[in-house]
């Protein structure tokens, strides 16, 4: 008889324990503080990932030379690949006519196939981050 009063006791004072670490405890509240900046950085981090920006990508280059040839290059890729974006780089003393903006050298394989049929003498690059 005693060892079930005992134990009902037992019980009896966990529960009360218990009830009164909930009915005790302090209420929990985080502020956070951020700079105002922060957002806009998101978004934009996001829009350069979108673009490709970000990671290490291939594009083809399609002509090294002058100002003069290079636009006129620029303008035939335009006008035949008009799915994929043109730059136009410089790297002294050249300028450079570099397609697509492509995520895999896969990507790159299959547009350069259609690619040669015009500009045989195009080939695939990966560009330093930045630069396309």
């Amino acid at each position: 008889m005693k060892t079930s009063q005992i134990f009902k006791l037992f019980i009896a004072s966990i529960l009360i324990l218990f009830t009164s670490e909930i009915s005790f405890g302090q209420p929990a509240t985080v502020t956070i503080n951020q700079d105002s900046q922060i957002p806009k950085l998101l978004t934009l981090k996001k829009q350069l990932e979108k673009e490709n920006k970000l990671s290490d990508g291939f594009t083809i280059q399609i002509y090294n030379g002058d100002l003069s040839k290079a636009n006129y290059n620029m303008s035939r890729v335009r006008g035949s690949f008009s799915a994929w974006p043109v730059s136009l780089e410089y790297e002294t003393p050249n300028y450079k006519v570099w397609v697509g903006d492509f995520t895999t050298r896969l990507e790159a394989e299959r547009a350069l196939l259609e690619i040669k049929k015009k500009f045989s003498s195009a080939f695939i690059l990966q560009p330093a981050k930045g630069k396309n």
